[in-house]
């Protein structure tokens, strides 16, 4: 039987809309939660520790799609991820696109590039050294095949002292697959990728932020 211990919750499309703008109702739902909310998301450190102060969430967060993980504001980020690989890919699909780099100098484990190029055919490029390419929705990430929100979830579990399948997770996009896979129960919000939405236990009827806080009803951790 599943016991719920912790969250884990996506932000861009999960917490934010296309725009990127913050859903407040959201906000204001997890703030109530008494139980860990870690951040997971694609983005940098330091974006993901801002956003989990601006929101009122545990300190933990999950970055650059499980690449990078923290466990204090200012403490440390423990790199899980080998960028080299991903710039050796990088190397080799710079020769077929004329690629545009997002946030380069402060990514620590990942290559995060504008989605303006052939995502399939890139991946067919780099097949073989060891990454992958994500879809966030908002950008595409070349990262370490060896890690994943998921693993990352599974290795903050474990210095936490709690079980994986005791979190429930909440998400919108392809790099929550891994979270789905290994939580106690998962959450797709409505806007989510078709494929995510096999792996959930429960599609909320609303997108986005408002289905963040049907999800957090769902649960009980919240009131209706």
């Amino acid at each position: 039987m599943f016991k719920l211990e912790a969250i884990a919750v996506d932000i861009d499309g999960t917490l934010t809309d296309r725009r990127r703008a913050l859903n407040c109702r959201a906000v204001d739902a997890l703030r109530k939660v008494r139980v860990p909310v870690i951040l997971a998301t694609g983005n940098i450190s330091c974006f993901a520790r801002a956003a989990a102060k601006l929101i009122g969430v545990s300190d933990v967060v999950i970055c650059e799609n499980g690449g990078v993980v923290r466990f204090e504001y200012d403490g440390d980020d423990i790199v899980l991820g080998d960028k080299e690989k991903c710039v050796r890919a990088l190397e080799i699909l710079e020769r077929h696109f004329d690629l545009e780099l997002l946030d380069f100098e402060y990514r620590k484990s990942e290559i995060c590039l504008r989605r303006n190029f052939d995502i399939e055919r890139a991946r067919k490029l780099i097949d073989g050294l060891g990454v992958k390419i994500i879809d966030s929705g908002f950008a595409y990430h070349i990262t370490d095949a060896d890690v994943s929100k998921g693993k990352a979830l599974v290795y903050v579990a474990e210095k936490l002292g709690i079980k994986p399948d005791s979190f429930a997770v909440i998400g919108d996009s392809e790099n929550d697959v891994d979270m789905f896979r290994v939580a106690g129960f998962g959450i797709a919000v409505a806007n989510a990728d078709e494929r995510l939405k096999e792996f959930a236990d429960l599609v909320t009827p609303s997108p986005n932020g408002n289905g963040v806080v049907e999800a957090l009803q769902f649960l009980g951790l919240i009131e209706q």
